[in-house]
Formats: C-alpha cells, sequence, structure tokens
C-alpha cells in the first residue's frame, strides 16, 4: 500500500480527530491538508509507526489552532457553537454519536485547549498518556491530570438518564410536530422545565445574544419563530443524532441540535451563522 494509499485510509479519523479539537469542519479539512502536506516533506521511511505520527501531527497543528481560535471567539457576536457535522450514511451513525457527538462538542468548548486536547486524544481517541504529552507539551502525568479534569466536567454535564435513540428521536419529533402546529400546550410537554435554548448567530444572521432558559418561555419563542417558518422542519442527521433543520422567511437555514433526559428536551443548540452551515 503506497503512502497516498494509507493516508486516505487514515484520512476519516483524521477529521474526526481535528473536528472534536476545533468543532469546525473547515479548520479541521485545513488541519489534515496541513498534516498531508508535512507527510510529503518528510522522509516516510524513518516513520514507524505512520498512524501515529499522522496522530501526533493533526493533534499539535489543531492545539495551535484552537489556542488562537480562543481569542478570536472572545470578540464573537453572541454565543459561539460548535459547527454542526452532517452525515448522510447511516452507518456512520454510531461512530459519530460516540465521537464527536454534539452535546459533548458544547461541554469541551467550556475546557481549556489542553485539557480539550487531552480528554479528545486519550478518551475519544484511545492515545497514550505518553503520546498525548508529546502533543500537550507537558508530562504525562500533567497530562493525566488535565484528561482527569475534563473527565470531571464531562461526567457533570452529562443527562442523569441518557436517552436511548428511540427516545431522543420521539422527542424531537413531538418538539418539530408542535412548533410546526403552533401547539404551545405540546411544546411545553416535551421541553425540561429547564430547558435552555442558546442561539448562535456570529452576527450575521438575526439570534439571541443569550441562552433562553424555562420551558414557558422557550415554548413560546418558538411558537412564535414558528409562524415565520417555511414549511415544516426537515429532518437532519447531526453529528450522529437526529437534529432538525428550520427555514426562515429570510431566507437563512437553523441546524438544531438536541439534548433529551429522561424523556424531555433540556438543551437546544441553534446554530444560525451561515458561514457553519456551508456543509449542510
Amino acid at each position: 500500500m503506497t503512502v497516498e494509499d494509507r493516508f486516505a485510509h487514515a484520512r476519516p479519523r483524521l477529521l474526526r480527530l481535528a473536528y472534536s479539537e476545533l468543532g469546525d469542519v473547515g479548520e479541521a479539512e485545513d488541519v489534515v491538508q496541513e498534516a498531508w502536506l508535512r507527510l510529503a516533506r518528510a522522509d516516510v521511511t524513518a516513520i514507524e509507526n505512520l498512524d501515529g505520527w499522522l496522530t501526533t501531527v493533526v493533534g499539535r497543528i489543531a492545539l495551535d489552532r484552537l489556542k488562537s481560535a480562543r481569542a478570536r471567539r472572545e470578540t464573537y457576536v453572541g454565543p459561539w457553537l460548535p459547527e454542526p457535522l452532517v452525515s448522510d450514511d447511516p452507518a456512520d451513525r454510531v461512530t459519530l454519536d460516540e465521537s464527536v457527538s454534539y452535546a459533548l462538542l458544547t461541554v469541551l468548548e467550556q475546557l481549556s485547549p489542553a485539557e480539550r486536547t487531552a480528554f479528545v486524544l486519550h478518551d475519544v481517541f484511545y492515545v497514550p498518556f505518553g503520546e498525548v504529552a508529546e502533543v500537550v507539551g507537558r508530562t504525562p502525568e500533567a497530562v493525566r491530570q488535565l484528561a482527569s479534569r475534563a473527565r470531571s466536567r464531562v461526567a457533570e454535564e452529562r443527562p442523569r438518564f441518557a436517552a436511548s435513540r428511540g427516545e431522543h428521536d420521539r422527542a424531537v419529533r413531538a418538539f418539530s410536530q408542535a412548533i410546526n402546529e403552533g401547539d404551545l400546550e405540546g411544546l411545553v410537554a416535551v421541553l425540561d422545565p429547564e430547558v435552555v435554548w442558546t442561539s448562535d448567530g456570529g452576527g450575521l444572521v438575526t439570534a439571541a445574544k443569550r441562552p433562553l432558559q424555562g420551558a414557558d418561555r422557550v415554548a413560546r419563542a418558538w411558537t412564535a419563530l414558528g409562524r415565520r417558518n417555511v414549511g415544516a422542519p426537515a429532518e437532519a442527521e447531526l453529528n450522529g443524532r437526529l437534529g432538525l433543520v428550520i427555514l426562515s422567511r429570510d431566507g437563512n437555514r437553523a441546524a438544531l441540535s438536541f439534548v433529551v433526559d429522561d424523556g424531555r428536551i433540556v438543551r437546544i443548540d441553534s446554530v444560525r451563522n451561515p458561514d457553519k452551515l456551508r456543509h449542510l
């Protein structure tokens, strides 16, 4: 097998790795392309473990980009949400759900770049701590502590009763039907009393600059918005889970990802920034 073939085989995994670190599909593609260029300049005969070499290179490049991205996000208009990853292949659903679920990405946004990288590499992609240390530039013991802190934060944010796939889909479809029919009571019924709705417009389209919380407030807002939609919400696979795509009368779209806990929706993440919907 040629180096080109081996890289092509590794590319999907490398893209998921870079995307998990960055939450941005375009940035992830750029990172993997840069890794390919570095491989083309390297002495391949001296590389004993090509997959390990590529993982380390992609991890380092993504970490550098994440540090600079954090500075840019401080001036971002409104909440910053990860770019949703769309899959048309049902076979990818479990893989995407377990490795780069949208709910996980939103939690990872709260971590430092080093914590996020350590967690993603070790806990998601099973890279040994010794190799993670080379990426982060710290000792293996320090990396263990980074991953431990990140793991605790992720555990704190997990739903109390994680929804099965069927339970998740039923809640999302009930939400879709309710906003399509303008059913306020139906919306309140499917929403957790403490539901949080976050919208990302990036200053390019209309979006709430602060999250909205509470079933009644969120339901009333969506009932009003439902009258501005063009047709019923369309179902889409977003990061391995059922989500919705909504077209509004102003011509802009919104991609909605959901977290369901004990049969009710506890979190709605709405991406309206058109720059983040290029792959939709």
